[in-house]
């Protein structure tokens, strides 16, 4: 079983690495330097919906239905550059939003759809992340966490669970779709098209920044007999050998086609997920570092979905396979680590 980067190694690392950028500074100009400029955008694995507090605080008016909260990964990193700054203070700008496409970063606006205490009338329709993060030619770092929901796995990971109660098979129901249903080659296909356009646009809008892409972790486990179908807090009905598909031909390739158009452009990709094996929605509480369909949450986060889920019988809440804090702790040391080189670098 593959581990993560510990929290005392990874002090180590940004400590070491901290000192070294101190070091290739000239004399005095670190306290006179300007910031460097970090912006985050993303989508729900980034934003992280339901971990810390609610970023703005639930009873404030600029909320926006983004569901950023304060231990999702970005906000861990910020913290640990804060303490250990590489050379100079890094300021971040976290735009990231739940249930972001690609196209929502860089090519149109988007509707949140956040369940906790939306406004009378539905949340308002919030501008595209390039431009909400005001990227130029002062952006020093862009991290991006995207990808998911323009195939979209939620919208999949559904209907498993539909045929998967009923002892049928989504991987048929994608691999020769119905009509009007595009078969999981072509979601991809499209998904690489987007992300390529998506990059260009961000690299011209900050044309002098580091790109930094966030791949996505071990959601599911590498032997699905390790699922319990019985489990809500896991991943319920789904067939074990829908979960062997998903994994293999939907979310890694989903990881492998974010790291191709990455190296493509020249940017740094940051895997997340081989780091993460053994720690899937299917594993124990103590040891999983992404909940089930339901699974343990801050008391603000809604224990239904929709209509027909209610995780409250379960004693739950409706996290829908997201990461938890010990998920986002394992991505920020990932990050930091890959923030730090590229600061380095410039």
């Amino acid at each position: 079983m593959r581990h993560p980067v510990s929290r005392p190694r990874a002090r180590a690392l940004a400590v070491g690495l901290a000192l070294a950028a101190s070091a290739l500074l000239p004399s005095g100009s670190a306290g006179a330097a300007d910031p460097y400029e970090w912006a985050a955008l993303g989508d729900s694995y980034t934003a992280g919906v339901f971990v810390g507090d609610p970023q703005p605080a639930l009873d404030d008016g600029s909320r926006d239905g983004c569901d950023r909260t304060s231990d999702a990964y970005p906000g861990i990193v910020e913290r640990e550059l804060a303490e250990f700054p590489p050379g100079n203070h890094v300021h971040l700008t976290n735009v990231s939003c739940g249930a972001a496409t690609i196209a929502d970063i860089a090519g149109r606006k988007q509707k949140p759809v956040s369940p906790v205490r939306p406004p009378a009338g539905g949340w308002s329709a919030v501008d595209p992340q390039i431009k909400r993060a005001g990227l130029d030619d002062r952006t020093d770092v862009v991290t991006i966490g995207v990808g998911g929901n323009s195939l979209p796995v939620a919208d999949m990971l559904l209907k498993c669970l539909g045929q998967g109660a009923a002892d049928t098979s989504c991987r048929a129901y994608y691999t020769d779709p119905p009509e009007g249903e595009e078969s999981i080659q072509d979601k991809l296909a499209r998904v690489q098209n987007e992300y390529i356009e998506m990059l260009a646009q961000v690299h011209r809008a900050a044309p002098d920044a580091q790109v930094i892409t966030v791949g996505y972790p071990a959601v599911l486990p590498e032997d699905s007999g390790d699922c319990d179908r019985l489990a809500l807090t896991e991943l319920g009905p789904v067939t074990h050998a829908d979960i062997d598909w998903l994994r293999d031909d939907v979310l890694d390739q989903l990881n492998n086609t974010i790291r191709r158009v990455t190296s493509f452009f020249g940017d740094r990709y940051v895997d997340v997920h081989s780091s993460s094996v053994g720690h899937d929605a299917c594993q124990s509480a103590g040891t999983k570092w992404v909940e089930g369909i339901c699974g343990a949450a801050e008391d603000y986060w809604p224990a239904q979905a929709g209509t027909q889920l209610d995780c409250a019988r379960v004693n739950a809440r409706a996290t829908l396979v997201h990461p938890n804090a010990e998920g986002h702790a394992h991505t920020a040391a990932h990050v930091e680590r890959a923030i730090r080189i590229a600061l380095l670098e410039r």
